[in-house]
């Protein structure tokens, strides 16, 4: 390898050094989506290889670490359920074993208790419908954000909606509260 091609090797791993931390200093990233940024701005893949194991080795990334903060982060702002949090990381590029690693601090109760919350925080959203109209929409609601039907009802039964109150929003939630 002459000088030159060494240079040229030097400069184009820097690039992608730059490249790499200018997106992980805007937010934490997965591997995978630092080199397919990586990729997109033609990086060769030796050198993604080479750069991004050398920040693994340093920790300026780590899936696992990354997954953790996902799950937190979606927890508290979106109350979405561990199924939906699996999904999300795999499409973010993290390990099935570290999607679920991250995934298991949350418990059946905590889970129970998220969905419970996004139900109560819709809930107040829907004065003036029908009982029946109310139940409906919970439950879709709940579904999309991935909560099974088990939990989509143990939360709907919980809620025990007076009737009387519907019509005019005033809901009523059980004593247990």
């Amino acid at each position: 390898m002459t000088d030159f091609q060494a240079q040229e090797v030097q400069d184009a791993l820097s690039q992608a050094r730059n490249i790499a931390l200018r997106q992980l200093a805007h937010s934490p990233k997965t591997r995978q989506q630092l080199e397919q940024t990586l990729l997109k701005k033609d990086i060769s893949p030796e050198l993604i290889v080479e750069v991004l194991d050398r920040f693994t080795e340093v920790g300026l990334v780590d899936d696992l670490a990354y997954a953790h903060l996902f799950v937190r982060s979606k927890c508290a702002a979106k109350k979405i359920s561990r199924s939906s949090l699996m999904r999300e990381l795999r499409a973010k590029g993290v390990a099935e074993d570290l999607a679920l690693t991250a995934v298991a601090v949350i418990s059946d109760e905590d889970e129970y208790q998220l969905a419970r919350d996004a139900a109560e925080k819709k809930l107040r959203s829907m004065r003036g419908l029908s009982r029946e109209v109310v139940s409906r929409r919970l439950f879709s609601m709940l579904a999309r954000r991935g909560y099974s039907s088990a939990i989509a009802i143990k939360v709907l039964k919980s809620l025990e909606l007076d009737a009387s109150n519907v019509t005019r929003g005033d809901y009523l939630l059980s004593d247990d509260d």
